[in-house]
């Protein structure tokens, strides 16, 4: 969903327990994955994670009980990365784990601060998902051969009563998605849309002066400009910019200045770091958005397409 990067999905955040009618009894939301292992989770990466990512690990528990994180592998050539590394012990493996910075753990070059990879594909194309929605129904579609269709079903099935049991929607668009995009003030080049506070008399967000489909015409001059010379005047359109987001910063309109940054960092060139170094952490710092700030500038610092599995040997 980023332009010119890795295929990755976008997954709704917060837990989604939301009681379809037919549910008699209603049932608890909560996992049982011990308190103890989920502290450790969330202190590594200090946000709390959604309940359905508890669910989902014991129902790949339930598909294999000695490897969970890859008991979707055979099938569908997936496997559970991440925060799941963490559930499935493979930190304590990893030597100085401890200092590791897990948000940066399986982030993926294109990959926005508030995206958090949990499950990965093929490595070739770096395909990686957020949250899982409807990837079953696609690979279903796909599937050819008589066995591997089987076993699809037969995980899907499971797969569907285990979240109608549990309340769990597996629309590919919930409720909380829909509630969040009435709240999106503008697209973003990584398509996911942009959501910050405003108020009754429109303080928070201002346009940027330039169309999205402009704004990349203008960062295509710039990394294909013959020499630098060309490409500092290049830059011209891109220093006005940030004026104008010094101006609506000092209005407190931080929204600008947010999406010019994650426009610059989706385009994904190298020369367009320093500027959105300059305005992601300050945008996200504005917005009270501390962690976020922190994750983009170690992403940038360390931005590369491989070596995104920290706790690699």
């Amino acid at each position: 969903m980023v332009g010119g990067g890795a295929k990755r999905r976008l997954r709704g955040e917060g837990p989604q327990c939301e009681k379809p009618a037919d549910v008699k009894k209603s049932k608890s939301c909560e996992a049982d994955v011990p308190s103890d292992l989920r502290k450790e989770v969330e202190n590594h990466y200090r946000l709390p994670l959604p309940e359905d990512f508890y669910h989902f690990w014991r129902f790949c528990e339930g598909l294999d009980p000695e490897q969970p994180a890859d008991s979707l592998s055979a099938s569908l050539g997936l496997r559970l990365v991440g925060p799941y590394d963490i559930l499935a012990g493979k930190h304590k493996i990893k030597k100085k784990s401890a200092s590791l910075n897990f948000n940066l753990h399986w982030r993926f070059y294109y990959d926005p601060p508030e995206f958090q990879t949990i499950i990965i594909g093929d490595s070739k194309t770096q395909f990686h998902m957020g949250y899982f929605r409807l990837f079953l129904m696609k690979k279903l579609k796909e599937a050819t051969d008589k066995k591997e269709t089987s076993l699809l079903k037969t995980i899907d099935e499971k797969l569907t009563e285990a979240a109608r049991e549990l309340g769990l929607s597996l629309e590919q668009r919930t409720v909380r998605m829909k509630q969040r995009d009435k709240k999106v003030v503008t697209k973003t080049f990584h398509g996911a849309g942009l959501v910050v506070p405003v108020d009754k008399n429109d303080v928070g967000y201002r346009e940027l002066p330039e169309t999205d489909a402009s704004l990349r015409r203008i960062c295509r001059t710039i990394v294909e400009a013959p020499s630098d010379a060309d490409r500092l005047q290049a830059f011209a359109p891109i220093q006005e910019m940030m004026t104008y987001v010094q101006f609506a910063n000092d209005e407190c309109d931080y929204g600008m200045g947010l999406e010019l940054g994650l426009d610059l960092f989706c385009y994904g060139s190298h020369y367009f770091h320093k500027v959105a170094g300059q305005l992601l952490p300050l945008a996200y710092n504005l917005l009270k958005r501390n962690l976020f700030a922190e994750t983009v500038e170690a992403h940038l610092a360390h931005r590369s397409q491989e070596d995104v599995d920290q706790l690699a040997a």
